[in-house]
């Protein structure tokens, strides 16, 4: 039998109509016969195009307050039928029920709907029964029909309809089944999760909106990028972001969202962790002060802001090789200057709520968490040692462990006067990940006494604090849990350190 078909009848039942008229007046004009149901009967309808009432087929209302209009043998069966399987052709011919060859159907909006806000009656209204079901229905026997299951496949449907005078090939109605599956499991999913909201233990992620990359982490890796960036950002300026762009701005959103509401507080980040980063009276100091913690690793970072960049600030930036920088806002003046580079992106960062959980591929499966939510604050701190933080140091200790908790671990952070003097990023110890610190911010010739350190987790052994009282530290902030703690805290008391110690750990591999 032959792969190609020609339709010959539509069922036609959809919620959004935009784009169906050219549709619809061209089934007319190959002489389809279609049938609908309730508003899409009345637009095809009022098209001046005849169109058979669904309950003319089925002999049945629609009811239920139209929760019922397609669930008939009468509809599935024609949609349903094999039309090489001489039974079921039979059954056809005895039961009266058309062949149908094209079904043409969308979802109610669920997930717009739970977005708005609405009561949970009105989100329980736009689970798509009859939809749901013509899709999976039509798409499972794709190679007697063809379904289009979306207002963005019109165009797509349209070219096929017009190219082939209503003829379908095998080819293009599995890929549209496919396109159909796609749908349908993207709104179980959405439904789930929004009656699951975390209860059960089940992982269940769709994304339909993809990005293509220009590559992926390296130029001979395929990337992509599933979601959707224009609810976060405006994109003012600038070339397409990079896979390794996204993971830094990732990395740069979380941090600065530490610092919401705060003084003007910038941060320059490279391979995920801050490279630069200071607080001060006004975003143009802090940005200078950010990039004197490291102007070497600075060049061809991402740079955020937790205020409006002005133009003395962006007349500082446009001095530095940068790919991407972040704020809520900028002055006219500002932009103008930052767009001086063609492929600068400029970003305007939204506020939108950012997602709990956290999922990463692992072997053959995923490691789902919940976000490390928990901020250190003045109220957990719980102070060991005889010696007590100062005011300042206080401030600054507090500052540092938000630093720590967004940067990758071991690490340890070394902060004077909320201003980032170095970190020790990703290391297998915790003294090496403190010798680097260290000698980093001696490399640009950092005053380390009266500095601050803090750790993403306990010392095991008094090593760290003493070789930070040999570099001039003297105040540290850590969660504690070793059953070594007295031993640090032993030689903090004996050398005049103060420690204080916050509960939580904050590893970030």
């Amino acid at each position: 039998m032959s792969t190609s078909k020609t339709i010959k009848s539509a069922l036609i039942s959809v919620f959004h109509k935009d784009g169906l008229e050219p549709i619809v007046r061209k089934l007319n004009e190959l002489n389809v016969t279609i049938y609908s149901t309730g508003g899409t009967e009345k637009f095809i309808k009022e098209l001046g195009i005849d169109v058979v009432p669904v309950e003319d087929v089925t002999s049945y209302p629609s009811i239920l307050g139209g929760r019922v209009k397609t669930l008939h043998p009468k509809v599935f069966g024609g949609i349903l039928n094999r039309q090489d399987h001489a039974g079921d052709v039979a059954e056809l011919e005895e039961y009266n029920i058309p062949q149908i060859d094209l079904v043409i159907v969308d979802l109610y909006p669920f997930e717009k709907t739970v977005a708005s806000g609405a009561p949970e009656q009105d989100i329980v209204e736009k689970i798509d029964i009859g939809g749901i079901s013509l899709i999976r229905a039509s798409a499972k026997n794709f190679k007697d029909t063809f379904t289009v299951s979306s207002m963005d496949q019109y165009d797509d449907f349209l070219s096929v309809l017009s190219e082939n005078k209503g003829e379908t090939t095998i080819e293009q109605r599995k890929k549209f089944a496919a396109k159909s599956f796609n749908i349908s499991s993207h709104y179980d999913t959405a439904i789930f999760n929004y009656f699951n909201a975390g209860e059960e233990p089940a992982l269940k992620v769709s994304e339909t909106n993809a990005q293509v990359l220009r590559y992926g982490e390296n130029p001979h890796q395929k990337g992509y990028f599933f979601g959707d960036l224009e609810t976060i950002f405006d994109k003012l300026h600038g070339k397409e972001l990079s896979y390794n762009n996204l993971l830094d701005v990732d990395a740069a959103v979380n941090l600065i969202e530490e610092f919401k509401g705060e003084a003007p507080t910038f941060a320059i980040l490279k391979h995920n962790n801050a490279c630069g980063f200071a607080q001060r009276e006004t975003i143009k100091e802090a940005y200078v002060d950010a990039l004197a913690g490291d102007p070497v690793s600075a060049f061809g970072g991402v740079l955020i802001a937790n205020t409006e960049i002005d133009a003395a600030t962006a007349e500082e930036i446009h001095k530095l090789f940068c790919e991407v920088v972040i704020a809520p806002s900028y002055s006219e003046e500002a932009l103008a200057t930052l767009k001086g580079k063609k492929n600068r992106i400029i970003l305007i960062k939204k506020e939108v709520e950012l997602p709990t959980t956290t999922i990463r591929t692992c072997l053959n499966g995923n490691l789902v968490q919940d976000k490390d939510s928990i901020t250190d604050k003045l109220e957990d701190l719980k102070y060991v040692t005889n010696n007590k933080p100062t005011q300042s140091e206080l401030d600054d200790l507090l500052f540092a462990s938000k630093l720590c908790k967004n940067t990758k671990s071991n690490t340890i952070i070394l902060v004077k006067n909320k201003q980032l003097l170095a970190g020790g990023t990703g290391q297998t110890s915790r003294v090496d990940a403190l010798n680097q610190a260290i000698e980093k911010a001696n490399s640009f010739k950092f005053d380390l006494n009266g500095c601050v350190m803090a750790s993403d987790a306990f010392f095991p052994f008094p090593d760290c604090v003493e070789i930070a009282d040999n570099a001039g530290i003297k105040s540290v902030i850590q969660p504690g849990g070793s059953i070594k703690d007295q031993l640090s805290i032993d030689y903090c008391n004996e050398n005049n350190i103060s420690m204080v110690m916050t509960g939580t750990r904050h590893f970030k591999h």
